[in-house]
């Protein structure tokens, strides 16, 4: 039996114009009578995908950063950031290198130190908490710091992922959308996320469900029993994973979610 879903945002669940089908907070109600928990699961941070979930905040659990820091009922249950000591080479290696616009994203805010667009517009689309700072070295100590994001106004994977994976060794380098990449500690990631619920709140991976469109999602589609791509995903993980559902255009996520709440209505 399904006890727990969580799905990615950006591409997945929201549509090409990053809005959330309003028809989520209902279908969420309905899971949570049935016993099944939710879990937005994204690469923003907590403040946004709090905002954005406003109406049922305290019966989600939120998987924010990437995986790196997983919030419930406005706790802390998990955090994995970057050492403080990997943090100024990676700046470094980041800045050194023309087209890529690096964001520090704490647990509490972002930062950021260029103000060109589109980069200034999409920092704070999708950052509720975000701080202009004369420069990222000085915040460096002030907080956990759970990844950088990493904008890349060519194409992340036919600019910045081929070169930066090579220059940062002790960190995770991973495509996170068509003009993004994430870096984070090695062994932060949605699958890390996903085993840490699971042990927290006793679920089995076959009582799992997750669905996502990049490659920041697979390890967290490898960590549940089923796992589904929309028909709009990176085309690499489509094949990795296989099983598709409709576009985010035509609310994939939600036609499934419903499809999981009727078969679970004929089960009780």
């Amino acid at each position: 039996m399904i006890r727990f879903i969580a799905t990615d945002l950006d591409g997945t669940l929201l549509n090409s114009e990053r809005r959330l089908p309003e028809e989520i907070f209902p279908l969420i109600g309905k899971l949570k009578e049935l016993g099944v928990l939710f879990a937005p699961a994204s690469g923003r941070q907590y403040a946004n995908l709090r905002k954005l979930f406003a109406p049922v905040a305290n019966d989600v659990v939120f998987i924010c950063e990437n995986g790196a820091l997983i919030k419930y009922r406005g706790k802390t249950l998990h955090c994995h950031p970057i050492r403080d000591i990997y943090l100024k080479n990676a700046l470094d290696e980041i800045r050194a290198l023309p087209h890529l616009y690096p964001m520090l994203c704490g647990a509490d805010y972002a930062y950021i130190e260029n103000t060109e667009m589109p980069f200034f517009q999409y920092a704070m689309l999708s950052y509720t908490n975000c701080k202009k700072v004369p420069s990222l070295d000085d915040v460096i100590g002030m907080e956990d710091i759970c990844k950088i994001a990493v904008y890349d106004e060519i194409a992340a994977a036919e600019n910045c992922i081929k070169v930066l994976p090579q220059r940062l060794p002790n960190l995770r380098t991973i495509l996170s959308g068509f003009d993004w990449c994430d870096i984070s500690a090695p062994g932060a990631n949605k699958g890390e996320a996903i085993r840490f619920i699971r042990k927290a709140f006793g679920l089995e991976k076959e009582e799992c469900v997750a669905f996502g469109d990049h490659m920041n999602d697979f390890e967290m589609l490898g960590e549940c029993g089923y796992a589904y791509v929309p028909e709009n995903a990176y085309p690499p993980l489509k094949k990795l994973i296989g099983r598709t559902i409709s576009s985010n255009e035509n609310k994939g996520v939600i036609q499934k979610i419903k499809e999981i709440i009727k078969e679970l209505e004929s089960e009780t």
